[in-house]
């Protein structure tokens, strides 16, 4: 009997270690997934900081882009938005009307944190619907209004992508900084904790894999 008492000791000891190691190496290999999506670079004094519109955590975008322009790194901030899908413009036919222009609570939030109203830029970007119309939209107004060197903001997990598609889209025609939002949520330590971090995650993997399949 002590016998087997002390195989099933050893059993469950090499089992709790084995569950152990499995974890620890785990969380290892899921963190570097979380990390593998984040790009946050340095950024340089731009011609202005463009708050991408697509995806979600719209805020902590505005809010990086205003402690952006209040540490000095640009003096313009450019928001797009204003999407209307075929139903929304079936209703606006029969006389609907927003109670205010689309860009007005970002230009409000942005001043709450001490933008110049005259400082931001609205793009109407009505047929955007992901982040690379979003990119050819956004970044052909402003190549064409002369601007060469830019600071994009977006969520953490959104950054790489944004990245890889400003990059291929432009090139040599804009200079681009990637900086992701500090206040957005997205924690690559434990992402896998959370539901909705762990759609982000699939979401923008299955968004990456597409990306690299098209082109």
């Amino acid at each position: 009997m002590a016998l087997k008492k002390r195989s099933l000791f050893r059993l469950a000891l090499l089992i709790f270690f084995l569950a152990l190691t499995i974890y620890v190496f785990a969380a290892d290999i899921l963190t570097k997934i979380g990390n593998y999506l984040v790009i946050d670079e340095t950024p340089m004094h731009s011609d202005a900081v463009v708050v991408l519109n697509t995806g979600v955590e719209y805020y902590p975008r505005l809010i990086e882009a205003a402690r952006l322009y209040k540490d000095g790194f640009t003096e313009k901030i450019v928001i797009n938005g204003n999407r209307k899908t075929d139903a929304l413009r079936r209703l606006e036919a029969q006389g609907f009307r927003p109670c205010c222009e689309w860009d007005e609570d970002r230009i409000r939030i942005l001043g709450l944190m001490g933008v110049l109203r005259k400082d931001v830029i609205s793009i109407s970007a009505e047929d955007v619907y992901d982040t690379i119309t979003e990119a050819e939209t956004v970044g052909e107004f402003l190549f064409k209004k002369g601007f060469k060197k830019i600071i994009i903001t977006t969520s953490k997990f959104h950054s790489r992508r944004s990245h890889l598609i400003w990059s291929d889209l432009f090139q040599d025609r804009l200079t681009v900084y990637i900086v992701s939002a500090k206040a957005d949520p997205f924690e690559p330590k434990g992402w896998w904790k959370e539901g909705r971090q762990i759609r982000w995650v699939l979401a923008e993997y299955g968004a990456l894999l597409y990306y690299w399949w098209r082109n």
